[in-house]
């Protein structure tokens, strides 16, 4: 008992455990920077660089700015959650050499005796050797919210911590073999958030990159057959290139995640991936676990039901909480209604609350001998009895105080009054329950707690179907299909296991549904693992802060509305702004394809691109992606928005060659031809854009207003008209170019309108 000597811990296994918050700061960097966006781009900028003039490589800016918007972001949320970590680790008392020390984690070793208190966490697991009324909180592990009394040969496992009484227990497992880092390792693996926007852009660079090679090598031979320039030729080649690619549309998805991300974190949510905003919005299902997520800590004193006239019950409830120096959650929640006790009241013999006996009591003299403890224990039949029964399968927490006759028998018990005592509800719970039934977010209640109990806090909560609870351990082991319906069937479940809750979000996942869990325990990391949206308290344990995307730092519940409402309204507008981005895709595809096949100039360079997808798509697309909005994301955007682009893009593409050509056909020098091409491609694109800003309040009005604006200027300034090799000197190739995008743009209005795939 007097723990290891220095000489024998300085031999010992240490409780070594790898911090893993995020990737590593080379993994980071390694899957933002080595992309095959970011490598079709840079080959085509470098080809500019090497060939052509400088300002034709503008382009290749948005890999800079991509790159780093996704590695700050992802570097800022895994300092703070290495903070957090540091936070956590708190000092550990052992005893070395006879005497006790407060050692740190990581200097615990194997064959420690560590020492236990109330709210001391159990960072390595062990086997006790001291019990005085030592209580020990399971909940992170088994979701249960009773503690487990402890005795000497009791086994105790990482994860949990002590609520009551003191002890001691030799450490048997430490570092990598400890139950709670054995139960995370697997969680613990980083796997990004899936994302449908991220996956679809995905997919269309790939197909693109795979037309890059055709497309480019006949691009070239048509620019080498009509110039003698090869930088000419291979600027011109680059041009059709990089303008089939929606690179804006990766640096705007990434701003408005990260805008998202900065704005959740003024709300004290740690958005861990990028991706994971969008995972936000599609949500319908989400799964809370009640302890840690509707209720908080401790638990309030509810009532007090006499059962006997004229007796002292205050006094006494209020002399038998003041016993204990280090009060349990019960003594607490009775000293927080009587806070003082009355005059008189000193006890004499004590007996101290344990688990195992479950009842407490004094003898007070000449005010009598009194307990309070489990009526099933203390009553034998009777009024009393029947009645606390009825309140026990309310799933209330009831309590019997009586008279007995002395002490420590605790033998003859009178029952004086029943007590009973509620957890707390968290006061945003009920508030937040009503914002995701009015989005039409279906909520699951899963506990490891007793059903009765987590279906009587659920109808307190007015959580629908609350009152139809079902004992996890009831259900269909082999049958996911079974399994499925009663989870769509019903609502609140008790005596889930970990490995269930896992289940549980597969099941849902298989049905369709997009799952979002919540949790703060080590048995709900491979639950937060496999959903599709894992969310962690920030006072939970640190494997589920690890392995979820979105950590609630300061563990408010009513953070997750603004966290969805963020997540819908940053879909909703990149889905808007995808318009845009596609719709250039599109038109650079079949610009290019006609060029190649007619063995023709093409129609601009690629600082002409730069300036139109600037007014037209970069600046407003800014504005839009982070306009607020109420829209519900919905799946299927990708074709939503193919049903959009393609007619949009081939019409612009058409209105472009034909401003082109009758300008080419004429007298006029190649600069003032491309000039006309680019009035046209300016036009037609902007209307694209009146289309998708649409419904024209006040600031679109004045944003679109701004871009045509800036356009007119910019042809008018000698300076901005060099850099961008415009030449408007032929009257009648503008005005054509003018009539024919006016044509175009009556041709795209009614293309929307058939396709009526565009949110107003």
């Amino acid at each position: 008992m007097h723990g290891l000597t220095s000489a024998q811990a300085a031999g010992a296994k240490p409780n070594q455990v790898p911090r893993r918050s995020s990737r590593s700061l080379s993994a980071i960097i390694r899957a933002n920077v080595f992309t095959l966006f970011n490598l079709v781009i840079g080959v085509l900028w470098a080809l500019v660089l090497i060939f052509g003039e400088w300002q034709d490589s503008l382009f290749g800016l948005v890999i800079v700015a991509n790159v780093l918007i996704g590695i700050v972001q992802e570097l800022r949320a895994k300092r703070t959650l290495d903070k957090l970590a540091v936070i956590n680790e708190a000092p550990v008392r052992v005893r070395r050499d006879g005497e006790e020390r407060q050692v740190q984690p990581h200097q615990v070793v194997l064959g420690d005796l560590v020492l236990l208190g109330p709210g001391d966490r159990l960072l390595v697991d062990g086997e006790i050797v001291e019990s005085d009324g030592l209580e020990v909180d399971e909940s992170l592990l088994t979701g249960e919210a009773d503690p487990v009394h402890k005795l000497p040969g009791d086994q105790v496992l990482s994860g949990s911590f002590a609520v009551a009484g003191a002890g001691a227990f030799v450490a048997t497992r430490v570092g990598t073999d400890a139950y709670a880092v054995k139960l995370a390792e697997e969680a613990s693996r980083f796997h990004l958030a899936h994302s449908e926007l991220r996956e679809g852009v995905a997919n269309f660079i790939k197909y693109i990159t795979w037309l890059v090679v055709p497309i480019g090598a006949l691009l070239i031979y048509s620019q080498l057959k009509h110039s003698a320039d090869f930088g000419t030729a291979i600027t011109g080649a680059v041009a059709g290139i990089v303008t089939m690619i929606p690179e804006g549309l990766v640096l705007m998805t990434s701003i408005a995640f990260a805008v998202g991300v900065i704005r959740l974190g003024r709300h004290k949510c740690l958005v861990q991936e990028l991706p994971a905003i969008e995972g936000l919005a599609r949500v319908d299902v989400l799964c809370l676990d009640k302890t840690g997520t509707l209720t908080a800590g401790g638990m309030d004193l509810d009532q007090v039901l006499p059962l006997r006239d004229g007796q002292p019950i205050e006094n006494a409830l209020a002399a038998l909480a003041h016993l204990d120096s280090r009060p349990n959650a019960t003594a607490e929640a009775v000293r927080a209604r009587y806070p003082v006790p009355g005059d008189g009241w000193t006890a004499g013999t004590t007996v101290p609350f344990s688990s195992a006996r479950k009842w407490s009591g004094a003898d007070f003299g000449e005010r009598g001998a009194w307990v309070l403890g489990a009526p099933d224990v203390l009553l034998d039949g009777g009024d009393g009895y029947d009645r606390a029964a009825e309140l026990a399968a309310t799933g209330t927490r009831v309590l019997a105080l009586c008279r007995v006759n002395a002490l420590p028998a605790g033998e003859g018990a009178e029952p004086v009054a029943l007590v009973t005592f509620k957890q707390r509800v968290r006061p945003d719970a009920r508030e937040t329950l009503r914002y995701f039934a009015r989005q039409g977010v279906t909520v699951k209640v899963i506990s490891g707690d007793n059903p009765a109990a987590v279906s009587a806090i659920a109808a307190d909560l007015d959580i629908p179907d609350a009152h139809r609870s079902v004992d996890a351990r009831t259900l269909p082991q082999d049958d996911p299909d079974k399994l499925g319906e009663l989870l769509d069937s019903h609502t609140v479940f008790g005596r889930v296991s970990p490995q269930q809750k896992r289940e549980f979000v597969g099941a849902l996942q298989a049905r369709g549904h997009t799952v979002a869990m919540t949790g703060d325990g080590v048995n709900d990391v491979l639950a937060l693992k496999d959903a599709d949206l894992g969310i962690a308290m920030g006072a939970g344990s640190p494997a589920t802060k690890a392995v979820a995307q979105v950590v609630l730092l300061d563990d408010r519940f009513a953070t997750l509305p603004h966290v969805v409402g963020e997540g819908r309204r940053v879909l909703a507008n990149v889905e808007r702004v995808s318009n845009l981005f596609l719709t250039k895709t599109f038109y650079a595809i079949v610009l290019s394809l006609c060029v190649g096949v007619a063995g023709v100039m093409f129609p601009f360079a690629p600082r002409h691109s730069t300036l139109t997808n600037a007014l037209t798509i970069g600046v407003p697309a800014l504005f839009l992606a982070l306009a607020p909005t109420l829209e519900r994301s919905e799946p299927g955007f990708v074709r939503r928005v193919l049903r959009f682009a393609v007619p949009a893009g081939v019409l612009c593409a058409a209105a472009v060659l034909m401003s082109f050509w009758a300008a080419h056909s004429g007298t006029s020098t190649l600069v003032e031809d491309q000039t006309s091409a680019v009035i046209t491609l300016f036009l037609t694109t902007w209307w694209v854009l009146v289309l998708i800003a649409r419904p024209l309040n006040w600031w679109r009005i004045a944003l679109v207003g701004a871009m045509a604006a800036a356009f007119a200027i910019g042809l008018t300034i000698p300076f901005v008209r060099h850099f961008f090799a415009l030449e408007p000197g032929d009257i009648s190739n503008d005005l054509t170019a003018v009539g024919i995008s006016i044509v175009a743009a009556l041709m795209i209005s009614v293309a929307v309108k058939v396709a009526g795939t565009l949110r107003t």
